[in-house]
């Protein structure tokens, strides 16, 4: 399949290469402004070809190269509803074009394309479609994508280990393993990957994160139970740069740590476009250094030590007016540590546990238009890991390990636009393997020795620990049309899996899931709207995800392992809305309510054997023999009254319980509250200056605790968290250097150190027993030096 489908993409690159008319000399020139001011680099762009350009800094631009006829020409800017206007052009002709745009305050015709697989605005998407851009990760001081995530309804992020600072994002109440991160579009985020991944994304290569809540495996297959997280790359529009320098001081006046660790961060951007605007370049460049942190004392951290080192590229080449070419790369190494006793190799440790990641992605993406608006797409995308790990305990030589991942997803897809209604067909193809080892040792315990001298020591030859493969391929479409208010989208997809386990040769596991999604979105006024969908979608057994994490202590080491009988988990979700948008007054006014209910059937559930032994525990993954169900509300409200002043919150309400119970006699989902929120707020008084204020809440919890201090450790006990509000301040300060900006930031996360108190100690604690907010406090200052910086 892979081959056939990358075959038919170079032949329609041949054939259009072939068919290539010369560009005529018409030429189209003007301005973009807005309330009588010029806005530098806004897109003008040439409905159904490959054509555009961006105006300079001074508002102005150039469209070359067209051939005589008749155009839809849209100009669009962040923060501004687009224009579209139809022109007729002669050869040789040169016409002056000017627009003015409205300031699109709440984002509402933001053009997304993860709710359908297809560009749309906000507003006329049948399913809600949040973003996160570059002004949120301003706001809240995100070095990476992990850190901003808090900051949308439905989402928390959350640290799951002392040790090595596993996390993960739930949504809507579920785990990490039931949202589905996609890069540009393709599921090529492993579960390797996804163990400490969107820790390793640093947020200046992401444009912006587009999230939709509720099932999304009709378009995009497995794990699309909870909702789907789409990475956007930057693009290289204009020629641009950007260097930036953050320093952290992690834990100041924390009464129960001695200790501070400093976290620092440099990171590029540049891109540039030809003349022509046929070819453009973008690279970016990070680099990351913390040290651990030591909240309670005791030698151990409770943050991880980490390395980062991140670079990549964008490019793009225009094949005519109807054709492009897009390729993506970007390689992360990281390394991170936790434990204790970080200069000392880690078998000298007491606690280790140490990841080194070499992650490498590529992507080539080729689009072909055809008739006004279709869209024919040929893609393929690969990743990459090698991973070095060892997670070990009292100097132990046993416990180093090596992972290779190799993940990729090729496919097509055409987009076809009729008066009223649109169409989507396509098939894709997704393949990962993983091969896990533990490497071998020299064996000092059972050495050979003769008068108390070591005669020979035996070593101990590699050991794979898993070898497997899934593949899947899937067939999808979707159809939306329009009649009047009210808009219906109707899609489908069916896939076919094969996992293989070459390890333990048992059978393989197969099968086929079709998973259906009915959408509505019904106008009820210009400012109102109402959504309801019905989704089905589902977890095919995994080779890994995030339990190939393993938590260590000195007396106790959990792994996790698949049940031979485990068979796929499917869900059912219902998602129903209101959403409001409008000026009250003189006041920007949005506000969403949105009520969901997911019903798991056979969910993957975890039982656990007494420790052997060396202390090890298995916990096997099982399907549940009733399901389970996550049901709650999402509140989302944004209040613009001026351009100098926005606010943004949200706030979830949900349940997420088994209908039987599972561990410590329990229903309820572990390390999953009831209640959480944010807020984020910017006051800009002058061009100047910005203020900004961020908070997180985050309810009570159970967590279960496995350690020392309690009579029965193997066995445990569940305990409920406290309530925390993190509430950070943030200052800028923008300083104009002729056509750059220099802005410096200092502020302050989590002011009132509103993190956990109880966490564990010494070398038999548990490191899972955490909960709360990520970090303590954390002051911070930092530069940034460019010519696209802005306020």
């Amino acid at each position: 399949m892979k081959k056939i489908i990358l075959l038919i993409g170079f032949l329609l690159i041949s054939i259009t290469i072939y068919t290539q008319e010369k560009p005529k000399s018409a030429t189209i020139t003007g301005n973009v402004v807005s309330e009588s001011k010029s806005l530098p680099y806004a897109t003008i762009l040439v409905n159904g070809t490959t054509l555009g350009t961006t105006t300079n800094y001074d508002g102005n631009y150039t469209l070359s190269n067209l051939k005589p006829g008749t155009y839809t020409i849209t100009a669009q800017s962040n923060g501004f509803k687009p224009y579209e206007t139809t022109i007729t052009i002669k050869e040789n002709e040169t016409l002056t074009l000017k627009f003015e745009l409205e300031p699109d305050i709440l984002g509402l015709n933001e053009i997304v394309i993860t709710g359908n697989r297809s560009k749309i605005k906000r507003k006329k998407a049948s399913t809600i479609v949040n973003i996160i851009n570059t002004d949120i990760f301003e706001t809240t001081q995100s070095v990476t994508l992990g850190e901003v995530l808090n900051f949308c309804p439905g989402l928390r992020m959350e640290n799951d280990c002392q040790n090595c600072g596993f996390s993960q994002i739930r949504m809507n109440g579920l785990e990490g393993p039931y949202s589905q991160i996609l890069i540009n579009s393709r599921p090529i985020f492993s579960g390797l990957a996804g163990v400490y991944g969107l820790e390793l994304i640093p947020s200046n290569m992401i444009d912006k994160v587009e999230i939709i809540r509720g099932g999304g495996s009709a378009l995009y297959g497995s794990n699309a139970i909870a909702g789907t997280i789409n990475l956007i790359l930057k693009d290289p529009t204009q020629n641009s740069y950007e260097i930036g320098f953050n320093s952290s001081i992690i834990g100041v006046g924390v009464d129960d740590s001695k200790n501070t660790s400093e976290d620092y961060s440099v990171n590029f951007n540049t891109s540039v476009v030809s003349n022509s605007g046929n070819t453009g370049l973008a690279v970016y460049g990070f680099h990351r250094d913390r040290d651990p942190f030591d909240a309670n004392n005791d030698s151990f951290s409770e943050i991880a030590s980490l390395k980062n080192t991140t670079i990549g590229s964008r490019l793009f080449q225009k094949i005519g007016t109807k054709a492009k070419l897009a390729m993506d790369f970007f390689h992360i190494n990281e390394d991170r540590r936790g434990g204790n006793k970080f200069s000392y190799p880690n078998h000298e440790a007491d606690i280790s546990e140490a990841v080194k990641h070499n992650l490498t992605t590529g992507a080539l993406t080729f689009e072909q238009y055809y008739r006004e608006k279709d869209l024919f797409s040929v893609f393929a995308s690969a990743q990459k890991i090698d991973r070095d790990s060892y997670y070990g305990a009292n100097q132990s030589l046993s416990d180093y390990g090596n992972t290779k991942d190799f993940t990729y997803n090729t496919g097509i897809q055409y987009n076809a636009f009729f008066k009223n209604s649109n169409l989507i067909l396509g098939v894709e193809n997704t393949g990962s393997t993983l091969k896990d080892k533990k490497l071998g040792y020299l064996d000092y315990e059972n050495a050979l020795i003769i008068d108390n001298e070591i005669v020979e020591i035996p070593h101990t030859e590699n050991t794979i620990v898993a070898n497997q493969s899934i593949y899947t391929t899937g067939v999808f479409s979707q159809y939306e049309i329009k009649k009047n208010k009210l808009t219906i989208s109707l899609g489908a997809r069916l896939d076919w899996y094969k996992v293989k386990d070459k390890q333990k040769n048992n059978a393989d596991k197969t099968g086929d899931v079709l998973s259906p999604r009915i959408s509505f979105l019904y106008d009820i006024q210009k400012n109102l709207q109402a959504r309801l969908s019905y989704s089905k979608g589902y977890r095919a057994p995994q080779i890994f995800d995030e339990d190939l994490h393993i938590e260590t202590s000195g007396s106790r080491q959990v792994i996790h392992v698949n049940d031979p009988d485990l068979k796929q988990e499917t869900s059912s979700s219902y998602m129903a809305s209101l959403d409001y948008s409008g000026i009250i007054g003189n006041t920007n006014f949005g506000f969403l309510v949105e009520g969901f209910y997911t019903k798991l059937n056979d969910p993957f559930s975890n039982e656990f054997s007494e420790p052997d032994e060396n202390g090890t525990v298995i916990y096997t993954r099982i399907n549940a023999k009733k399901g389970a169900k996550v049901q709650g509300l999402n509140f989302e409200l944004n209040i613009v009254p001026n351009n100098k002043f926005s606010l943004k919150a949200g706030y979830t309400y949900q349940k997420s319980e088994y209908e039987e119970v599972q561990e410590f006699n329990e229903k309820t989902f572990f390390r999953t509250p009831d209640n959480y929120g944010y807020i984020a707020l910017d006051w800009e008084p002058t061009t100047k200056w910005c203020f900004s204020t961020t908070g997180n809440y985050t309810g009570e919890m159970l967590v279960p605790y496995f350690g020392p201090t309690i009579t029965n450790p193997d066995e445990g006990e569940l305990r409920k968290s406290d309530t925390f509000f993190d509430l950070g301040l943030k200052i800028r300060h923008n300083i104009k250097i002729k056509n750059s900006t220099l802005q410096l930031y200092s502020g302050v996360k989590n002011i009132f150190n509103s993190y956990q108190d109880d966490f564990d100690s010494d070398i038999d604690r548990d490191p899972a027993y955490v909960y709360g907010p990520m970090n303590p406090r954390t002051i911070y200052f930092g530069l940034k030096f460019g010519n696209l910086i802005s306020l």
